[in-house]
């Protein structure tokens, strides 16, 4: 089993895409390199390919046998599926084998906002001297003013918007579609990208009708968009862990935060699961929480 590149490509997808921190890259290195080497003493010469699910079952029982902490199978099982959600990302596999084996929950991690501010901040960054500044500027502004996905970002089409019902088309996972309406600043932006920058470049015809090309003409990947954000956030200053799905936390969290009804914000993102969406009313909880041990006066002690 030649897994080598895509060992290679995981840790790339890792520290770019999922800004995760060296020690966890090296766990989940070592997790992916633990279920090859138990298909290997199996005498099953399987191709990246060929892995089902039976075989990461297996797996998940040998570990288990190990007497390992939960942590550390929650976090083998974790490292294993993000390998397999990667073959999928990149289209190396058309079916995830991990798909149904579920990781044991050890309390929920929130995520990374940004205040309003903040988001400001990073836009306000974009050097519009620059050819691709307008450019990346609409996708900042883009991200922030829908909320989607940065697979959906990459895949949205010219023929997806439609200004003049201030909506645009997003196609989600599992090719699913919903209608988005588009923040007035993201609509400014792209009008202004589509008609003084796109036009200047000589597009592949492959790509007539994707609306974020790079110069060559040819669509935008997810590591590039990871690589526009990061530069942004750091020329703004920020120092939080701050990724493209910063932006969509962050546009649901100010929508729930100022009222906004969580069915609504369910639909915006196209969530499966009203539970999904429900994480934001934890975000604007502890928001609330912060706001009263600060100050209500109950809560204030003399130093």
């Amino acid at each position: 089993m030649n897994s080598t590149i895509y060992i290679k490509g995981f840790k790339s997808y890792l520290q770019l895409e999922r800004g995760m921190s060296p020690n966890t890259v090296v766990a989940y290195l070592y997790d992916v390199g633990l279920l090859f080497k138990y298909l290997e003493e199996q005498d099953k010469n399987k191709s990246i390919k060929q892995i089902e699910f039976e075989d990461i079952k297996a797996f998940i029982v040998f570990i288990d046998k190990l007497e390992l902490g939960s942590y550390t199978q929650s976090r083998i099982i974790s490292g294993v599926k993000a390998f397999f959600k990667y073959l999928i990302l990149e289209k190396v596999i058309s079916r995830d084998p991990s798909e149904l084996i579920e990781s044991p929950k050890l309390g929920r991690k929130l995520p990374d906002v940004l205040t309003i501010e903040e988001v400001e901040k990073i836009i306000n960054s974009v050097d519009l001297s620059l050819d691709e500044g307008e450019r990346n500027k609409a996708i900042l502004e883009t991200l922030y003013g829908c909320g989607i996905r940065v697979s959906e970002l990459i895949n949205l089409k010219i023929s997806d918007l439609y200004f003049k019902e201030g909506i645009i088309m997003v196609t989600g996972k599992g090719n699913k579609q919903r209608l988005v309406p588009v923040g007035k600043e993201a609509e400014k932006q792209i009008v202004t990208y589509l008609t003084h920058v796109r036009p200047n470049i000589n597009i592949s015809k492959k790509y007539t009708d994707t609306l974020f090309v790079n110069r060559r003409g040819h669509g935008l990947t997810r590591q590039m968009i990871f690589y526009i954000v990061k530069n942004h956030v750091e020329k703004a200053g920020i120092r939080k862990n701050i990724s493209p799905h910063s932006f969509r936390h962050s546009y649901a969290t100010h929508l729930v935060q100022n009222g906004a009804d969580l069915r609504v914000v369910q639909e915006l993102l196209g969530h499966v699961s009203i539970t999904t969406t429900e994480i934001y009313t934890h975000l604007n909880r502890e928001d609330l929480r912060k706001a009263l041990l600060e100050f209500h006066p109950r809560n204030r002690y003399e130093k």
